[in-house]
């Protein structure tokens, strides 16, 4: 059976992917480190030590084919897409084979101006729209799945 598994280490969706994944009765998995710890009614709670992509190889090696998960990381949702996996970020965008070497590289790119110095914008502000976006992708994700 699918299960939706989150990144919860700052994730601004936990409680609207927890609703939605208990309207079609489906198994939740939230995976954070020790500095954000949290749990929500209802979902498995799995906690890790602080790490750089702790939670992140723990959340790889917990999803299974046609798990759908919840993630901000391009690499993490690239992993899940090679274990046949689905992947949505926080504002709805679902990542596919077809754009995952796209976010990759831009990914990879900004780091590259980073380390030599430069500045990028940060993310905008949430809106509600955002959270609205997320929560018609993800049931639509259910839908289709």
């Amino acid at each position: 059976m699918t299960k939706l598994l989150i990144d919860a280490d700052g994730c601004p969706v936990v409680d609207i992917a927890c609703e939605t994944a208990k309207k079609f009765g489906l198994s939740v998995v939230l995976i954070c480190d020790t500095a954000h710890e949290m749990s929500r009614p209802g979902a498995e709670t799995i906690i890790v030590s602080k790490g750089m992509d702790a939670v992140d190889f723990v959340l790889v090696n917990r999803v299974q084919k046609g798990d759908i998960v919840v993630t901000q990381d391009y690499g993490l949702a690239a992993m899940v897409l090679a274990k046949q996996g689905f992947a949505i970020d926080q504002n709805g965008r679902e990542y596919t084979p077809g754009n995952i070497d796209q976010l990759l590289l831009s990914r990879h790119t900004a780091k590259k101006i980073r380390q030599a110095g430069g500045r990028l914008k940060g993310p905008k502000k949430r809106r509600k729209e955002d959270d609205r976006q997320f929560a018609q992708s993800l049931t639509r994700m259910f839908s289709d799945n």
